[in-house]
């Protein structure tokens, strides 16, 4: 089943077209199959005009709608902004097994002294965290930090099936070994579909 079965972008201004076409399909045609059967029929639409926002997004009983704010926005951010919709509302569905080892994960991370992450909203939640003991202990900034950080991961893993990435780094950057790794348990949960590869 080919990955535009199960989105459908809203009709976009005439100016919008060229974006839709070039970087938001594409990207969204990436997406796992395993992740589409989780978040069901997804619709976005696009708010031309300014806004306060960059998106936004509601679930409902098998799908999801997104809004994109696209006035002044590059496609390929646009396209960015959408599969990370994607990846926070997966994280509301992941399972309990997949939830566990996804702290596990960022626990390992947090022991072996990684500082970086991978967008700024997740690198800012985790500093939060581990700001101090009292924080470290706090389970709602766990929680914050789990979801900014899965969301982003799932963002970048599909845009790793999108396209070639070029891995940033430095001391705000996830290192390449600790992105593999995650990369590597969200295809295990998401494997690509066919004629898409994670690692070349």
């Amino acid at each position: 089943m080919s990955g535009a079965a199960h989105f459908e972008i809203l009709e976009p201004p005439a100016e919008l077209e060229p974006a839709v076409r070039e970087f938001l399909v594409p990207a969204l045609e990436a997406v796992p199959e395993r992740a589409w059967a989780r978040l069901g029929r997804c619709r976005i639409g696009l708010e031309p005009a300014e806004a306060d926002w960059s998106s936004r997004w509601t679930a409902g009983e098998g799908s999801i709608e997104i809004e994109l704010a696209a006035a002044g926005v590059e496609a390929h951010d646009l396209a960015l902004e959408a599969l990370l919709c994607l990846g926070q509302a997966l994280w509301e569905r992941l399972e309990a097994a997949e939830y566990a080892a996804w702290l596990e994960a960022l626990d390992r991370e947090i022991q072996a002294g990684v500082t970086g992450e991978i967008d700024e909203t997740a690198f800012e939640e985790k500093r939060r965290l581990v700001a101090s003991r009292v924080a470290a202990r706090s389970r709602r900034r766990l929680e914050r930090y789990a979801r900014a950080s899965f969301a982003a991961t799932f963002a970048e893993y599909v845009h790793a099936l999108w396209h070639d990435v070029t891995v940033r780094t430095g001391p705000e950057h996830l290192p390449p070994e600790w992105l593999r790794r995650r990369l590597a348990l969200v295809s295990g949960w998401f494997p690509p579909r066919s004629g898409y590869r994670l690692f070349p």
